[in-house]
Protein backbone atom coordinates (compact mmCIF):
# COMPACT_ATOMS: atom_id res chain seq x y z
CA UNK A 1 0.00 0.00 0.00
CA UNK A 2 1.43 3.55 -0.97
CA UNK A 3 -0.29 6.56 0.22
CA UNK A 4 -0.60 9.90 -1.79
CA UNK A 5 -1.08 13.30 -0.29
CA UNK A 6 -3.81 15.56 -1.82
CA UNK A 7 -3.56 19.18 -1.78
CA UNK A 8 -5.81 20.11 1.22
CA UNK A 9 -4.02 17.70 3.28
CA UNK A 10 -5.91 14.56 2.86
CA UNK A 11 -4.45 11.44 2.11
CA UNK A 12 -5.52 8.60 -0.58
CA UNK A 13 -4.02 5.04 0.31
CA UNK A 14 -4.13 3.22 -2.76
CA UNK A 15 -2.21 0.34 -5.03
CA UNK A 16 -0.97 -0.28 -8.07
CA UNK A 17 -1.29 -4.24 -9.53
CA UNK A 18 0.52 -5.65 -11.63
CA UNK A 19 3.23 -2.44 -12.05
CA UNK A 20 4.67 -4.73 -14.51
CA UNK A 21 3.07 -3.82 -17.07
CA UNK A 22 3.42 0.11 -17.00
CA UNK A 23 4.47 1.31 -20.79
CA UNK A 24 2.96 -2.44 -21.99
CA UNK A 25 -0.37 -2.42 -21.37
CA UNK A 26 -3.06 0.48 -20.63
CA UNK A 27 -3.92 0.07 -17.09
CA UNK A 28 -7.67 0.16 -15.35
CA UNK A 29 -8.59 1.97 -12.49
CA UNK A 30 -10.89 0.58 -10.27
CA UNK A 31 -13.34 3.05 -8.53
CA UNK A 32 -15.41 1.57 -5.97
CA UNK A 33 -18.84 2.30 -4.34
CA UNK A 34 -20.80 3.42 -0.97
CA UNK A 35 -18.86 1.98 1.95
CA UNK A 36 -16.43 0.52 -0.63
CA UNK A 37 -11.96 -0.16 -0.07
CA UNK A 38 -9.97 -0.85 -2.51
CA UNK A 39 -9.61 -4.67 -0.95
CA UNK A 40 -13.51 -5.32 -2.11
CA UNK A 41 -11.99 -5.59 -5.74
CA UNK A 42 -9.39 -8.36 -4.47
CA UNK A 43 -11.80 -11.41 -6.35
CA UNK A 44 -11.43 -8.98 -9.93
CA UNK A 45 -8.27 -6.77 -9.40
CA UNK A 46 -5.56 -9.53 -9.10
CA UNK A 47 -6.11 -11.59 -12.12
CA UNK A 48 -6.52 -8.40 -14.58
CA UNK A 49 -3.04 -7.28 -13.16
CA UNK A 50 -1.60 -10.46 -14.61
CA UNK A 51 -2.24 -8.89 -17.83
CA UNK A 52 -2.44 -4.73 -17.50
CA UNK A 53 -1.52 -2.44 -14.27
CA UNK A 54 -4.80 -2.07 -12.11
CA UNK A 55 -4.70 0.95 -9.81
CA UNK A 56 -6.77 0.00 -6.37
CA UNK A 57 -7.76 2.93 -3.77
CA UNK A 58 -9.48 3.90 -1.22
CA UNK A 59 -11.90 7.28 -1.15
CA UNK A 60 -11.09 10.05 1.38
CA UNK A 61 -12.34 9.32 4.65
CA UNK A 62 -12.52 5.48 4.53
CA UNK A 63 -10.45 2.32 4.46
CA UNK A 64 -6.54 3.54 5.00
CA UNK A 65 -7.39 6.99 3.55
CA UNK A 66 -8.02 10.03 5.72
CA UNK A 67 -9.60 13.54 5.67
CA UNK A 68 -8.35 16.50 5.36
CA UNK A 69 -8.48 17.44 8.86
CA UNK A 70 -8.70 15.77 12.01
CA UNK A 71 -12.01 16.81 13.05
CA UNK A 72 -13.13 15.21 10.00
CA UNK A 73 -15.46 17.34 8.49
CA UNK A 74 -14.49 17.57 4.70
CA UNK A 75 -17.71 18.13 2.62
CA UNK A 76 -17.48 15.16 0.72
CA UNK A 77 -19.14 15.42 -2.78
CA UNK A 78 -19.20 13.29 -6.34
CA UNK A 79 -17.01 16.12 -7.35
CA UNK A 80 -14.47 15.94 -4.48
CA UNK A 81 -14.08 12.21 -4.82
CA UNK A 82 -13.41 12.83 -8.86
CA UNK A 83 -10.90 16.03 -8.00
CA UNK A 84 -9.26 13.68 -5.47
CA UNK A 85 -8.72 10.88 -8.32
CA UNK A 86 -7.79 13.54 -10.64
CA UNK A 87 -4.56 14.58 -8.52
CA UNK A 88 -3.89 10.83 -7.71
CA UNK A 89 -3.85 10.18 -11.56
CA UNK A 90 -1.54 13.04 -12.23
CA UNK A 91 0.89 12.21 -9.22
CA UNK A 92 1.30 8.55 -10.97
CA UNK A 93 1.67 10.06 -14.70
CA UNK A 94 -0.53 7.82 -16.27
CA UNK A 95 -1.16 9.20 -20.40
CA UNK A 96 -3.97 7.08 -21.47
CA UNK A 97 -6.30 4.24 -19.02
CA UNK A 98 -9.53 3.13 -18.66
CA UNK A 99 -12.11 3.26 -15.99
CA UNK A 100 -14.09 0.94 -14.06
CA UNK A 101 -16.61 2.60 -11.70
CA UNK A 102 -18.74 0.56 -9.74
CA UNK A 103 -22.12 2.44 -8.37
CA UNK A 104 -21.34 5.20 -6.04
CA UNK A 105 -17.81 5.08 -8.16
CA UNK A 106 -19.41 4.60 -11.84
CA UNK A 107 -21.17 8.79 -10.77
CA UNK A 108 -17.62 8.87 -10.10
CA UNK A 109 -15.80 8.35 -13.08
CA UNK A 110 -18.57 9.91 -15.28
CA UNK A 111 -17.58 13.32 -13.10
CA UNK A 112 -13.83 12.71 -13.68
CA UNK A 113 -14.96 12.76 -17.54
CA UNK A 114 -17.36 15.66 -17.38
CA UNK A 115 -14.80 17.87 -15.20
CA UNK A 116 -13.36 19.81 -18.44
CA UNK A 117 -17.36 20.96 -18.90
CA UNK A 118 -18.34 21.87 -15.85
CA UNK A 119 -19.69 25.48 -15.29
CA UNK A 120 -17.00 26.20 -11.93
CA UNK A 121 -13.52 25.48 -12.37
CA UNK A 122 -13.29 23.48 -15.05
CA UNK A 123 -10.22 21.59 -15.20
CA UNK A 124 -8.60 20.38 -18.29
CA UNK A 125 -7.57 16.33 -18.08
CA UNK A 126 -3.56 16.05 -18.75
CA UNK A 127 -4.61 12.76 -19.84
CA UNK A 128 -6.86 10.43 -21.87
CA UNK A 129 -9.88 8.07 -21.18
CA UNK A 130 -10.04 5.48 -24.32
CA UNK A 131 -12.57 3.11 -22.75
CA UNK A 132 -15.16 2.95 -19.48
CA UNK A 133 -17.11 0.56 -17.60
CA UNK A 134 -19.71 2.16 -15.74
CA UNK A 135 -21.16 -1.11 -14.04
CA UNK A 136 -24.27 -1.09 -11.17
CA UNK A 137 -24.31 2.57 -11.05
CA UNK A 138 -26.39 5.41 -12.85
CA UNK A 139 -26.17 9.14 -13.78
CA UNK A 140 -29.48 10.42 -11.89
CA UNK A 141 -31.03 9.20 -8.92
CA UNK A 142 -34.17 7.12 -10.05
CA UNK A 143 -37.42 7.59 -8.89
CA UNK A 144 -38.67 3.46 -8.25
CA UNK A 145 -38.79 2.83 -4.68
CA UNK A 146 -37.29 0.35 -2.04
CA UNK A 147 -33.32 0.81 -4.01
CA UNK A 148 -31.06 2.33 -2.55
CA UNK A 149 -28.82 1.54 0.72
CA UNK A 150 -30.73 1.61 4.35
CA UNK A 151 -28.21 2.37 6.89
CA UNK A 152 -29.03 2.04 10.44
CA UNK A 153 -28.28 5.09 11.90
CA UNK A 154 -29.28 4.22 15.57
CA UNK A 155 -27.21 5.35 18.07
CA UNK A 156 -24.20 3.81 19.44
CA UNK A 157 -24.32 4.13 23.27
CA UNK A 158 -21.60 1.50 23.50
CA UNK A 159 -18.49 -0.34 22.24
CA UNK A 160 -20.17 -3.41 20.47
CA UNK A 161 -19.01 -6.59 19.45
CA UNK A 162 -17.63 -7.79 16.32
CA UNK A 163 -20.70 -10.14 16.01
CA UNK A 164 -22.92 -7.36 16.70
CA UNK A 165 -21.02 -5.02 14.60
CA UNK A 166 -21.45 -7.80 11.09
CA UNK A 167 -25.93 -7.93 12.62
CA UNK A 168 -25.41 -4.03 11.46
CA UNK A 169 -23.54 -4.61 8.77
CA UNK A 170 -25.43 -7.77 7.54
CA UNK A 171 -28.70 -6.12 5.77
CA UNK A 172 -27.04 -4.24 3.49
CA UNK A 173 -24.76 -6.39 2.39
CA UNK A 174 -27.34 -9.23 1.90
CA UNK A 175 -28.67 -6.48 -0.95
CA UNK A 176 -25.86 -6.76 -2.87
CA UNK A 177 -26.27 -10.10 -3.72
CA UNK A 178 -29.60 -11.70 -4.92
CA UNK A 179 -31.52 -14.47 -2.71
CA UNK A 180 -30.26 -17.54 -5.04
CA UNK A 181 -26.70 -16.67 -4.88
CA UNK A 182 -27.14 -16.19 -0.68
CA UNK A 183 -28.63 -19.30 -0.17
CA UNK A 184 -25.97 -21.41 -2.51
CA UNK A 185 -23.67 -22.92 -0.75
CA UNK A 186 -21.00 -22.93 -3.03
CA UNK A 187 -20.99 -18.87 -2.15
CA UNK A 188 -20.86 -18.82 1.69
CA UNK A 189 -17.76 -18.37 2.22
CA UNK A 190 -17.12 -15.43 -0.11
CA UNK A 191 -20.27 -13.87 1.59
CA UNK A 192 -18.31 -14.30 5.10
CA UNK A 193 -15.48 -13.19 3.72
CA UNK A 194 -17.51 -9.80 2.60
CA UNK A 195 -19.19 -9.27 5.93
CA UNK A 196 -15.71 -10.20 8.33
CA UNK A 197 -14.81 -7.08 5.45
CA UNK A 198 -17.64 -4.96 6.91
CA UNK A 199 -16.44 -3.89 10.39
CA UNK A 200 -13.01 -3.16 9.11
CA UNK A 201 -12.24 0.82 7.64
CA UNK A 202 -15.58 1.85 7.01
CA UNK A 203 -17.16 4.94 9.55
CA UNK A 204 -20.43 5.40 9.43
CA UNK A 205 -19.80 8.84 9.19
CA UNK A 206 -18.05 8.70 6.09
CA UNK A 207 -20.49 5.88 4.49
CA UNK A 208 -23.49 8.66 5.04
CA UNK A 209 -21.60 11.32 3.62
CA UNK A 210 -20.93 8.88 0.65
CA UNK A 211 -24.47 8.64 0.38
CA UNK A 212 -25.63 11.85 0.80
CA UNK A 213 -22.77 13.09 -2.03
CA UNK A 214 -25.25 10.99 -4.84
CA UNK A 215 -28.59 12.65 -4.12
CA UNK A 216 -26.65 16.19 -4.05
CA UNK A 217 -24.22 15.00 -7.45
CA UNK A 218 -25.16 17.42 -10.80
CA UNK A 219 -23.90 15.58 -14.05
CA UNK A 220 -24.29 17.43 -16.89
CA UNK A 221 -22.23 17.75 -20.31
CA UNK A 222 -22.19 14.49 -21.94
CA UNK A 223 -23.02 15.40 -25.23
CA UNK A 224 -19.18 16.89 -24.82
CA UNK A 225 -17.74 14.10 -23.77
CA UNK A 226 -15.37 12.48 -27.08
CA UNK A 227 -17.27 10.22 -29.19
CA UNK A 228 -13.92 8.53 -29.60
CA UNK A 229 -14.29 7.57 -25.93
CA UNK A 230 -16.21 3.91 -25.84
CA UNK A 231 -18.47 3.03 -22.63
CA UNK A 232 -19.79 -0.26 -21.72
CA UNK A 233 -22.60 -0.43 -19.67
CA UNK A 234 -22.93 -3.18 -17.23
CA UNK A 235 -26.05 -3.97 -14.75
CA UNK A 236 -27.44 -7.33 -13.35
CA UNK A 237 -31.51 -7.59 -13.40
CA UNK A 238 -31.23 -9.07 -9.69
CA UNK A 239 -29.98 -5.51 -8.79
CA UNK A 240 -31.28 -4.48 -5.23
CA UNK A 241 -29.41 -1.53 -4.56
CA UNK A 242 -29.28 0.36 -7.84
CA UNK A 243 -32.73 -0.29 -10.33
CA UNK A 244 -31.95 -2.31 -13.79
CA UNK A 245 -33.88 0.94 -15.36
CA UNK A 246 -30.74 3.15 -14.71
CA UNK A 247 -28.76 1.64 -17.21
CA UNK A 248 -31.47 2.21 -20.25
CA UNK A 249 -30.82 6.01 -18.54
CA UNK A 250 -27.03 5.80 -19.20
CA UNK A 251 -27.12 4.77 -22.54
CA UNK A 252 -29.48 7.46 -23.65
CA UNK A 253 -27.37 10.15 -22.03
CA UNK A 254 -23.92 8.47 -24.01
CA UNK A 255 -25.06 7.39 -27.39
CA UNK A 256 -21.63 6.02 -27.80
CA UNK A 257 -22.31 3.57 -25.14
CA UNK A 258 -22.73 -0.55 -25.58
CA UNK A 259 -24.68 -2.81 -23.05
CA UNK A 260 -22.89 -6.41 -22.02
CA UNK A 261 -24.35 -8.63 -24.14
CA UNK A 262 -25.51 -12.82 -23.30
CA UNK A 263 -23.56 -15.48 -24.76
CA UNK A 264 -21.03 -18.12 -24.82
CA UNK A 265 -18.17 -15.86 -26.55
CA UNK A 266 -15.50 -14.16 -24.55
CA UNK A 267 -16.16 -10.40 -23.79
CA UNK A 268 -19.75 -12.04 -23.39
CA UNK A 269 -21.59 -13.07 -19.39
CA UNK A 270 -23.95 -15.99 -19.61
CA UNK A 271 -26.98 -14.15 -18.31
CA UNK A 272 -27.93 -10.74 -16.92
CA UNK A 273 -28.88 -12.86 -13.84
CA UNK A 274 -26.51 -11.22 -11.00
CA UNK A 275 -26.86 -8.89 -8.20
CA UNK A 276 -25.10 -5.57 -7.63
CA UNK A 277 -21.64 -6.78 -6.57
CA UNK A 278 -21.24 -7.99 -10.11
CA UNK A 279 -17.82 -9.49 -10.50
CA UNK A 280 -19.09 -12.35 -7.29
CA UNK A 281 -21.28 -13.83 -10.18
CA UNK A 282 -19.80 -16.36 -12.43
CA UNK A 283 -16.73 -17.74 -13.01
CA UNK A 284 -13.87 -14.78 -13.00
CA UNK A 285 -12.28 -15.29 -16.50
CA UNK A 286 -15.55 -14.87 -17.59
CA UNK A 287 -15.39 -10.99 -15.83
CA UNK A 288 -11.18 -10.92 -16.89
CA UNK A 289 -12.52 -11.90 -20.85
CA UNK A 290 -15.13 -8.67 -20.67
CA UNK A 291 -12.73 -6.56 -19.80
CA UNK A 292 -10.10 -7.68 -22.30
CA UNK A 293 -12.40 -8.06 -25.14
CA UNK A 294 -13.49 -4.61 -24.29
CA UNK A 295 -10.45 -2.88 -23.35
CA UNK A 296 -8.74 -4.82 -26.72
CA UNK A 297 -11.67 -3.47 -28.91
CA UNK A 298 -11.32 -0.71 -31.59
CA UNK A 299 -14.72 -0.74 -33.19
CA UNK A 300 -18.55 -1.50 -31.12
CA UNK A 301 -19.10 -4.80 -32.84
CA UNK A 302 -20.87 -5.67 -29.82
CA UNK A 303 -24.12 -3.18 -31.33
CA UNK A 304 -26.61 -1.35 -28.57
CA UNK A 305 -28.70 -2.78 -26.36
CA UNK A 306 -32.37 -2.83 -26.59
CA UNK A 307 -32.93 -2.10 -22.96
Amino acid sequence: MSQFVLPDGASIAYELLGSEWLGHSKPIVLIGGVSSTREDWQRLARPISLKRPVLIFDHRGIGDSSYSTASKDDDITIELMARDLLFLLQFLKFEELALCGFSMGGTVAQQLLLLPYIPSNPVVLPFKFTHVLLTGTFHSLWEEKGYGLKLDRTPITRSLTNEEKKARARPNLERSFDPEWLSDPRTQSRFNWWLDRQIVGRPLRTIIKQSRATVRMNLQGYEQIPKSTRFLVIHGERDAVVPFSSAAKLLRVLPQASFIQTGPRPGQVPSLAFGHHWWEYFDIEVWVDVVETFLGSTEDQRGRSKL
